[in-house]
């Protein structure tokens, strides 16, 4: 059994040294633990301190395309050097790097394929009340949407199975952190929480450059997600509501008809109707919407057999494949190279 290690990285040249120190070359119940380093279009030394720290591979993006996007490709470089196990992890030092023990002994135990680190928000000096009670909301708002019992949505400490990792996508550039729990929600892959370690901090962090702007931001993922994976939830609850509004003005204009009142209260009809006619059209979008959620599914179960049968030719074969997510391959530990795209 394979564990490779990933790091995201931007301009990390100063804590990848210490993060890359805190890393493990041995697990129990594990052949061979590998690390891998994703570039993110860094303009330090990120990538000659990776190498200088003995990485097994570096993968690069040209530009700076977000955290979300270096996950991608991490998880995709993961799979085709036939990872078993991929352990996530920030370059900041931020978890407790002993600790990838814990994430990954459910996964070898059968018990879960997605396991996620539960940092102790309660206690974590550095982080103020208000950004300690928006963490604990926003964990409690995607296990309402991913309608699972994650503690801790934001963190990145986690560890999935190559055959997981193979049927998850991510579509925004800002965090895969919410997006992925909400489709392995939907997709029913068992999701375990265990209780991680961190560290002092070392620097600010980058993702988080301001309360409103992180709201925003996680509010636009979680919604997008939950029309997506769930779209007919999405569209019935503001449909059964609109619904229950027309029933009772319908009620209450009834009544004043009933009295001979009803000329006086004819805007009441009006308004009832109106509101009857959106809460139709939201039916009807969300009978759509479940429509095309699955031939979704179904292409996604078509993309999962040619991402599989993908990565086996490539285990058989020495050719390296040009296969990542805008990314290009700088380093093997081997010391092959690979050209720069043209």
């Amino acid at each position: 059994m394979k564990v490779i290690i990933q790091i995201p990285c931007f301009n990390e040249e100063k804590s990848l040294p210490i993060t890359l120190k805190e890393l493990p070359r041995q697990l129990e119940g594990v052949d061979e633990v590998e690390w891998l380093i994703i570039n993110d279009g860094s303009q330090d030394r990120t990538i000659e301190v990776a190498i200088e720290n003995d990485v097994d591979y570096v993968i690069s993006h040209i530009n700076n395309l977000g955290l979300a996007q270096a996950f991608l490709s991490g998880m995709t470089a993961c799979i085709h050097f036939g990872a078993d196990i991929i352990v996530n992890t920030d370059a900041d030092n931020q978890y407790c790097a002993k600790d990838i023990q814990k994430l990954i002994d459910p996964i070898i135990n059968a018990k879960a394929e997605y396991v996620i680190g539960t940092r102790p928000v309660k206690d974590t000096e550095h982080w103020s009340p208000i950004k300690k009670k928006l963490q604990l909301l926003g964990s409690w708002v995607v296990r309402k949407a991913s309608q699972s019992n994650v503690a801790d949505a934001p963190s990145g400490f986690r560890a999935i199975t190559r055959s997981s990792a193979m049927r998850l996508h991510v579509f925004n550039r800002y965090t895969y952190t919410i997006e992925t729990i909400i489709q392995a929600g939907h997709l029913k892959i068992p999701i375990l929480n265990v209780p991680i370690r961190t560290n002092k901090e070392m620097r600010p962090s980058r993702l988080i450059s301001g309360i409103p702007s992180y709201l925003k931001r996680s509010f636009s993922t979680i919604f997008r997600s939950f029309m997506t994976y769930d779209p007919m939830r999405f569209f019935l609850i503001p449909a059964v509501a609109l619904l229950g509004i027309t029933i009772v003005l319908g009620i209450r204009y009834l009544y004043f008809f009933s009295i001979g009142e009803g000329i006086g209260h004819v805007q009441s009809l009006i308004l009832a109707l109106a509101i009857f006619v959106f809460s139709t059209a939201l039916f009807i979008v969300g009978f759509l919407a479940d429509l095309i959620a699955v031939n979704r599914q179904i292409l996604e179960g078509v993309d999962y057999r040619l991402r599989k049968l993908e990565s086996n030719q490539v285990e058989k074969s020495s050719e390296y494949p040009a296969v990542f997510n805008r990314a290009y391959l700088v380093y093997f530990r081997d010391g092959m190279k690979s050209p720069h795209p043209s």
